[in-house]
């Protein structure tokens, strides 16, 4: 079997590496292929990679190449992790944002959008390529905003997508850790966009231990180690009755969250562009042949737990429960039936069949409606060009919300990223 990764040059592949590697002989793998437009930065993380495997006793081969059409000849699956425009791209977004006080993160608001416009028709572009080259494999999209990517793609590219992030594992493994289990006894009620989410319940051996384990957060009067999800006054997380994706606070926090950005004295983007320089660093030295503990200040936490065990699950045809971003087909029924959404799924060789949830209340509905929204517009806008879908997409963001600012921010994007509008 062979997989190729699209963006293989990122400093993350020695963390997807290393699980491959790690699961090679479950998985059947023959072939790891890794393309990337940047030959330096594939020659220095492909050569890291040769050394990890070569110190493994090289279970599979290792491919590099720049060339799209070679990387995809024959795989079975294809995992997306690409950054159009780089970190200086990412580092423009932020700013588009904070020079009009306004949040730019990279998947939320306007960076969110901007990012979406520029990585959409590259995306399409690939599986375009897919149909001639590997029409039967299975694209695993981790670019972000991997929600509306994911949902771009099922609306105009394959059906064979399952879009991912590694967010709803890291909340598993926060949870686990809070109540002291190993991470395999627990169970997430999990409903929601990608970054945009919520745990309902928290099952483990069969009960709900989350309102117990809210009595105990109070009791313990709010430890320092919390995870940043639960990082919010009791009352209101009692009120909501769930645990908020970490991206949330962008949401229920905005001007805290707003202030902090623009307090920053480095944008996230230039503080990665210094982990990476530091990480590609390392990867050079002919003596590294392991994953190096630096790699954790990347981000990215259990991104090779997530991809290992999702594709596995698909060759092995084991029926396993995954959260994963997919076509929505009314398991969100307020939600319309073609659009991307993050549901815990089972997954077998077929791809993944959503579980039934219990529909959102109004608590979460009309925040996951107005977001949803915005996502079908920015979908439109990426695909089609048109000047009026991506003002729409704009003003319809909660974080935007400004026609005002929309019809600027649609003039900047155009003239800091090169988009021409229809």
């Amino acid at each position: 079997m062979k997989i190729s990764v699209i963006g293989g040059g990122s400093t993350y592949t020695p963390e997807l590496m290393d699980g491959l590697i790690t699961h090679a002989s479950r998985m059947d793998l023959d072939e790891v292929c890794l393309m990337d437009i940047d030959p330096g930065r594939l020659d220095v993380v492909g050569g890291f990679c040769r050394r990890m495997l070569e110190n493994s006793g090289s279970p599979f081969s290792l491919k590099l190449t720049g060339e799209l059409d070679s990387a995809l000849d024959g795989s079975s699956f294809v995992i997306t992790q690409v950054r159009v425009g780089g970190q200086s791209g990412r580092h423009k977004d932020i700013m588009l944002g904070l020079d009009h006080d306004l949040i730019g993160q990279e998947t939320t608001g306007v960076g969110g959008f901007a990012k979406a416009l520029r990585t959409v028709p590259v995306i399409l572009d690939v599986c375009r390529r897919m149909e001639r080259s590997c029409p039967d494999a299975w694209l695993i999209n981790f670019t972000n905003p991997s929600g509306i990517v994911t949902e771009a793609v099922l609306k105009h590219g394959r059906t064979r997508v399952i879009g991912l992030c590694n967010i709803p594992v890291h909340m598993k493994m926060d949870v686990a850790e809070l109540l002291g289990v190993p991470a395999e006894k627990v169970e997430l009620d999990y409903i929601g966009l990608n970054h945009l989410s919520w745990v309902r319940k928290v099952m483990v051996d069969g009960e709900d231990v989350l309102p117990s384990m809210m009595q105990k957060l109070k009791q313990a009067g709010r430890p320092v180690n919390i995870p940043e999800e639960l990082d919010y006054p009791q009352e209101f997380l009692e009120a909501l009755g769930a645990i908020p994706n970490s991206y949330l606070h962008y949401y229920y926090r905005t001007d805290e969250a707003l202030a902090k950005l623009k307090t920053k004295k480095k944008s996230r983007a230039q503080e990665v562009m210094d982990v990476e320089q530091e990480l590609l660093e390392m990867y050079k030295d002919p003596d590294l042949k392991t994953k190096p503990a630096a790699l954790d200040k990347r981000g990215g936490a259990y991104y090779s737990t997530a991809a290992v065990e999702l594709m596995n699950a698909i060759i092995s045809n084991e029926g396993s429960t995954h959260v994963v971003n997919v076509r929505c087909e009314n398991a969100i029924e307020c939600l319309p039936d073609d659009c991307a959404v993050e549901i815990p799924c089972r997954v077998d060789a077929a791809g993944a069949h959503f579980l039934e949830l219990d529909q959102p209340d109004a608590k979460i509905r009309g925040l996951l409606q107005h977001v949803k929204a915005y996502e079908e517009l920015a979908v439109q806008a990426a695909v089609t060009r048109k000047r009026q879908a991506a003002i729409m997409a704009l003003v319809s963001h909660p974080l935007v919300a400004d026609p005002d600012k929309a019809l600027i921010l649609v003039d900047e994007i155009s003239k800091v990223h090169g988009i021409r509008w229809s």
